[in-house]
Parts: C-alpha cells; structure tokens; sequence
C-alpha cells in the first residue's frame, strides 16, 4: 500500500518558502504515528525544510543533483527508484511531500491520508486536485482548534475507487 501523506489549506496549499503554513502539534503526532517504522519518499527541499532523517523511518530523498550527500538516507535519482527500494523494505510506503513529488505520484498511489486544515493561507505551493472520480473519502476525523492547535482541521482518508 503506497498512500500520501499530506497537510494542506481549504484552496490546497501545503507550503510557502519551503516552509509548512501552520503548528498543529496534534497533525504532528497522527503523522509520525502513521508513518513510524515505514519508509516515508521525499524530495530534497523537503527534506531540507525538515533538516534531518525522521526517526524510526527509512527516510529516502528524491534528488537530481548529483553534487549533494546526508548522512542516514537513502538519495535516488527518481520517483521509480525511491518506490522500488521502498518497497524491499515494506509494503507500507508513505510519500510525504514536496508539491513535485506528490503531482509525479498522484496515479502511482493507493491512499491519501489528509489533513484538511480549515483556513486560507499565502503560499507558492500547492497540492494537486482530488479528483473525485477516482478518489472517495471513507473516513473523516474533525478537531477543533485548541490552545496547542491554532486552527480547525480534519484527518481525512482517501482511497482510489
């Protein structure tokens, strides 16, 4: 099972200036809660934005540029590549971002496991449109915002019909 992860806005934007748009600790914990102890595919500035390998995850980097090394992780040069060493290691594999990333993977992938965070934000980048003839919400779980959490948002899961 390949599934996305990601946390985007109400117009879908998950980023700007390679930086996440909001602190929600509780959208934190529900993702290292789903993706520890399986490899998690991601590109270099996302990697970058993150700034070390996640704990607990085989954390395999994206890169075209052949100039660039990190200690404890696994750089491939495509999407293809990273899936195939993914999936040695587990049949679980969670793709986790960039913006690139995740339009290259959209038809690769069999879930999308979503935090739907319920404002607008400014950002330069974005996640692809879910198309709604081949993926079905079968599971929503809404939170409202809270003293650690600055705003309302959804845990929503999607699978391909």
């Amino acid at each position: 099972m390949t599934t996305i992860v990601v946390a985007m806005g109400e117009k879908n934007e998950i980023g700007f200036e390679n930086q996440l748009l909001w602190g929600l600790p509780k959208d934190l914990k529900h993702f290292k809660d789903i993706t520890s102890g399986h490899p998690v595919i991601m590109g270099r500035k996302t990697y970058e934005s993150i700034g070390k390998p996640l704990p607990n995850r085989t954390n395999i980097v994206v890169s075209r540029r052949n100039d660039w090394f990190e200690e404890g992780i696994l750089i491939v040069g495509s999407i293809k590549e990273a899936i195939k060493f993914a999936k040695k290691i587990d049949e679980e594999i969670f793709i986790i971002g960039g913006g690139k990333i995740y339009e290259q993977t959209m038809d690769l992938v069999d879930r999308l496991e979503i935090t739907r965070v319920k404002a607008d934000f400014t950002a330069d980048t974005f996640f692809p449109e879910i198309d709604a003839n081949v993926w079905k919400k079968v599971n929503e779980e809404c939170h409202e915002k809270d003293e650690k959490n600055q705003y309302d948002f959804c845990f929503q899961t999607y699978e391909k019909i």
